[in-house]
């Protein structure tokens, strides 16, 4: 893949204030978004993903194992953002600040034929993401296509027709069990999920795990990439310290974080450069929890990757605790015209 030189032309976070209005227009995302994840950061609302196959009406939330449902919904993905079709707390608080971050997929499904089933699949190949939806067989193994034409380094499913956690797949962690975005809890060792089978440039395979790959069910999964100066998705090691924690690398300057430990029970964590502006990134949502925004002693924003200046266990335990990440770009850290991203 091509190195992104304006990434915010595939992912954008975008901050907002609700007015418990129907119809009101969230601009500035620069595209027409494929996926909208959203947090109320004042309240215990939960984290409100939709997406381009399942519709602006249809959303799930990442803090719960719950099925799909139509409470909070949008009324469209638009050239410029999106409009809110609700006004409740999830969406459209009255004076309500929002998270919001946006992704671009490839638009309207087209069927994938490379795995054992069909799969709907919306892919943006030059971002290395896609919006892939499936029905699950319960047979053994089960070949998803995924539509990215290089293999994923992280996968998110969720079974959408019953109540199972997230599964998450992540290249640093292998493909003998996984992580569930819903919980605190640490890597689990289970060769159902993905059938000890890593993912290849046209496919990911699953088990009989009733979160990938239930008979008759309805699943949804989101596959990222790594894209030199818009996406990486790594692996570090804590040591603790509050003010000098570990530089993780990505090449760019990031716009957007996630962190989870995969030795250790903690928190999920995102920060994001449009909460927080300057150096260092205080400002803390969880998506395994509805909690409203915490903070930290923050992360700084380099221009070719993050520096941790907390000891948060979430983000900065020990020397003991191994953490993954999945990062996204706002600079990357030159371009094809040769000029460095400015440093933060």
């Amino acid at each position: 893949m091509a190195q992104i030189n304006k990434p915010n032309t595939h992912f954008n976070p975008v901050p907002y204030t609700g007015n418990a209005t129907l119809g009101k227009a969230i601009t500035g995302v620069n595209f027409q978004p494929d996926f909208v994840w959203i947090k109320n950061r004042g309240s215990a609302n939960g984290h409100v993903l939709h997406d381009v196959i399942r519709g602006v009406t249809k959303n799930l939330e990442t803090n719960s194992n719950a099925v799909e449902n139509t409470v909070d919904p949008l009324s469209s993905f638009d050239s410029d953002g999106f409009t809110l079709n609700g006004t409740g707390g999830g969406i459209n608080d009255n004076g309500g600040t929002y998270a919001s971050w946006n992704w671009k997929a490839g638009g309207t499904a087209s069927s994938n034929t490379d795995g054992s089933i069909t799969s709907s699949v919306s892919a943006n190949t030059t971002a290395g993401f896609s919006v892939v939806s499936y029905t699950g067989t319960g047979g053994v193994p089960l070949e998803v296509g995924h539509g990215l034409g290089v293999t994923p380094k992280m996968i998110i499913v969720k079974n959408r027709t019953n109540a199972y956690d997230w599964a998450v797949y992540h290249e640093a962690l292998g493909n003998t069990g996984g992580l569930f975005l819903n919980t605190t809890s640490a890597f689990t060792t289970n060769g159902d999920l993905w059938n000890d089978t890593s993912p290849t440039s046209l496919i990911f395979t699953c088990s009989n795990s009733t979160l990938t790959n239930q008979g008759s069910a309805n699943h949804i999964a989101y596959c990222f990439a790594d894209v030199k100066g818009f996406s990486k998705f790594g692996s570090y090691t804590g040591n603790g310290n509050a003010t000098d924690g570990p530089f993780i690398y990505t090449g760019f300057k990031p716009a957007f974080v996630l962190i989870k430990a995969s030795n250790a029970t903690e928190a999920w964590t995102i920060t994001d450069d449009a909460r927080d502006t300057y150096n260092p990134a205080t400002k803390i949502l969880y998506p395994s929890a509805s909690s409203a925004e915490g903070s930290n002693t923050g992360t700084d924003y380099l221009s070719n990757g993050f520096k941790l200046r907390t000891g948060d266990g979430a983000m900065n335990l020990n020397s003991s605790t191994n953490y993954i990440y999945m990062a996204f770009a706002e600079n990357p850290l030159v371009g094809t015209n040769g000029i460095p991203a400015t440093a933060r």
